[in-house]
């Protein structure tokens, strides 16, 4: 990492996976960054009031200034003033875990959710807002990938992978790229993916991208996804809600010029 501000930032995204805290030895570890760095950043961000000390010594946490400022940001650019109304009327339908990813220059980030399900198990992973949507094994991903031409995926399964280091215990997701790939075409010609027991053992998902307009040329803004208990939500219960998803993903993209961030991206040459 070339410069002290590349070295916050890392720390800082680092740390929102560890909401429970970590050691600055733990830090250095991880982003293979001088002990005496990450000490000297960390009482930097302290200062600035973006994390904190637990006691001496001790672990350091995020404190609540940096997911306030991601709040501000989302309310002030109105993707949840048009988006959550509909996420909550499609959570209310499929009775399951409903979740808007929306694009930026490093892939999807998940920025809004609505929880349908209110007895039995339940899919419920607040500590993943604010974090990327992996590729490759999330349906969010899939669907996000089944809009980009092949050689756009494989680079970006080449620097992402198949699937993250702590998916191990996740049998159903792509073993190769092969089967990645086959997937991507079912998406295509179902309109929407598919995933279970893909980024999580025992969970299905379905997906499919959000557009501007609401039409099916319309530049990419988004995923919008259904998640729940995979025996809850077999493939007959996503060809069911099928319908539901679309409606509300056209919904959104319909609405998408209401929201300053929508509409900018919209406008984005570099978006697919």
């Amino acid at each position: 990492m070339s410069s002290v501000l590349e070295k916050s930032l890392a720390i800082l995204e680092l740390m929102v996976e560890h909401p429970r805290g970590m050691q600055v030895s733990s830090i250095a570890k991880t982003l293979d960054i001088p002990v005496s760095g990450v000490h000297r950043t960390l009482r930097e961000l302290a200062r600035l009031g973006y994390v904190r000390q637990e006691r001496d010594q001790g672990d350091y946490t995020l404190t609540i200034r940096l997911a306030a400022l991601g709040l501000g940001f989302l309310g002030r650019s109105g993707v949840t003033d048009i988006a959550q109304p509909i996420l909550d009327r499609l959570a209310q339908i499929s009775g399951e875990l409903v979740r808007l990813s929306v694009l930026d220059e490093r892939g999807l980030t998940w920025v809004a959710v609505a929880q349908g399900a209110t007895v039995g198990l339940r899919y419920d992973p607040g500590r993943e807002q604010g974090m990327q949507v992996h590729p490759a094994s999330t349906a969010g991903g899939q669907a996000l990938l089944a809009t980009m031409r092949d050689d756009e995926i494989l680079a970006l399964v080449g620097k992402t992978g198949l699937a993250l280091p702590d998916q191990a215990n996740a049998p159903g997701g792509p073993a190769t790229i092969a089967e990645l790939m086959d997937a991507i075409t079912e998406t295509r010609k179902r309109g929407y993916s598919v995933a279970v027991n893909s980024y999580i053992d025992g969970m299905g998902a379905m997906a499919c991208a959000i557009r501007a307009g609401g039409v099916a040329d319309g530049r990419v803004l988004g995923c919008l996804s259904i998640a729940g208990p995979a025996v809850r939500v077999p493939l007959a219960r996503m060809e069911e809600l099928a319908p539901s998803l679309f409606e509300a993903a056209q919904d959104i993209g319909t609405a998408a010029p209401a929201s300053h961030f929508f509409a900018g991206l919209a406008q984005d040459k570099d978006a697919p």
